[in-house]
């Protein structure tokens, strides 16, 4: 009677509704932390510029300088907000996202990318700063929907450090 009429059953079909959700419930996950990776990497990607510029201008001037010595600012609409001393918005030690788009990291203690120096011995992470001497340039910002602060800081000797919300 039915001859020749085809299709899929009610089963088979949840079935694969089933599996489609089982897959997007596994790679939703793993997208967003390749997405905040990608994100991270302008950080890492900008500090390393900052720290080209000091050597650059130490090698000419014999000592470090702010932004605006060194000729830096960050290209594009930055996500993190860069600095060589305190957070105060765009000023020659301060550039990238506002304050208030990228919350910065309240204290710099935590090291939890395990960066060491060349003996060996963890690094331990200071707020951002510069004098004639040395530097640390730092960046924070709020990359994802958690709460915290993503912060990294990349000092004279160019190590670099990762901390989230000054833990």
């Amino acid at each position: 009677m039915l001859k020749g009429k085809k299709g899929f059953t009610l089963i088979e079909l949840m079935i694969v509704v089933a599996i489609i959700g089982i897959l997007a419930a596994i790679a939703i996950p793993n997208f967003l932390k390749f997405q905040a990776k990608s994100k991270m990497s302008e950080a890492k990607t900008n500090l390393g510029a900052i720290y080209t510029g000091q050597v650059s201008y130490f090698g000419e001037q014999n000592s470090y300088g702010d932004f605006i010595a060194i000729n830096w600012s960050p290209s594009g609409t930055p996500r993190y907000h860069y600095s060589l001393n305190g957070w105060a918005d765009n000023n020659a030690e301060n550039r990238g996202a506002l304050i208030a788009i990228a919350p910065v990291p309240t204290s710099w203690v935590a090291n939890l990318n395990n960066a060491v120096d060349s003996s060996g011995a963890a690094v331990v992470p200071v707020a951002p700063h510069w004098d004639n001497d040395s530097f640390t340039a730092g960046a924070g910002g709020k990359i994802s929907t958690q709460t915290y602060s993503d912060g990294w800081s990349m000092n004279h000797l160019r190590q670099l450090v990762w901390t989230v919300d000054g833990t």
